[in-house]
């Protein structure tokens, strides 16, 4: 393993995120201390402070790395070209299926997500903005090309994902998992009904 210089900058501040990603995906985020994380970089605690003021911000540090992979997916989705229903479905679906992936691949990992979504950090309440813009985007072109009839495409993005909820919220996809009804395809369709 590779030894983390006490130079520091935004590499050691990555390499930190690394190793807490892989320390909280074995043995849980509430488990794992500073302590934990320094000796697997070989720096003292202290050393990690000097870029973490607190595990909290290591918390969320880990977490946004792992939004970031839906929110980039979601983006690449929204800059398509194309009809704006299919790049609409295709976003949920991206959504939801980057939670089950999460979810079946690492529960720990899923674990930090449902924590940061079900008491509000920050990170989760950018997630949902940044998720809002890429859906708000989607929305606006599909409105321009007269395929969606909407004045507000910002409402109209919090509010298909907000209908979606059950298929984007991390806690509630795996809560609802076993409710047959309404399927993520009925309720895209709903949406799109709705937009048009």
């Amino acid at each position: 393993m590779k030894v983390v210089s006490d130079g520091g900058g935004p590499d050691t501040q990555s390499r930190i995120v690394e190793v807490a990603t892989r320390l909280f995906g074995q043995i849980g985020f509430q488990k794992t201390t500073v302590a934990d994380i320094a000796r697997e970089l070989h720096m003292s605690p202290a050393n990690v402070y000097r870029f973490f003021s607190a595990k909290s911000e290591i918390n969320e540090a880990v977490a946004r790395r792992l939004l970031a992979k839906t929110e980039d997916a979601i983006a690449e989705i929204a800059h398509q070209g194309g009809e704006a229903s299919p790049r609409l479905r295709a976003s949920i679906v991206a959504i939801e299926q980057g939670n089950a992936q999460r979810f079946l691949e690492n529960r720990k990992l899923h674990e930090l997500i449902e924590t940061a979504f079900t008491e509000n950090w920050p990170v989760a309440r950018e997630h949902a903005q940044k998720l809002n813009e890429s859906l708000a985007e989607i929305i606006s072109r599909g409105s321009e090309q007269g395929e969606f009839h909407v004045e507000d495409c910002g409402l109209a993005a919090i509010l298909v994902r907000s209908a979606c909820l059950r298929f984007c919220h991390p806690r509630l996809m795996v809560e609802c998992a076993q409710d047959s009804e309404p399927a993520i395809d009925q309720m895209i369709d709903f949406c799109l009904l709705a937009l048009r």
